[in-house]
């Protein structure tokens, strides 16, 4: 049987944290962020935690963590 190899673009996009759920960045924080009120740009800077039916897809993808 071959070797398992991690899905790297997924393994750069989510981290795992201690309890094995998938941390995620928030999305609309790159760019046009002049428009955006301040409260909302210092929510997007924090990380979020991966919707559970996209988290059993990604743990596939990354089988070593």
């Amino acid at each position: 049987m071959p070797k398992m190899k991690t899905n790297r673009s997924a393994a750069k996009r989510f981290r795992k944290t201690a309890t094995g759920k998938l941390r995620r960045s928030r999305a609309y924080a790159r760019h046009l962020l002049s428009g955006k009120p301040p409260k909302r740009k210092r929510r997007l800077r924090k990380s979020a935690l991966l919707a559970i039916g996209d988290e059993k897809k990604m743990k596939r993808l990354m089988p070593h963590g």
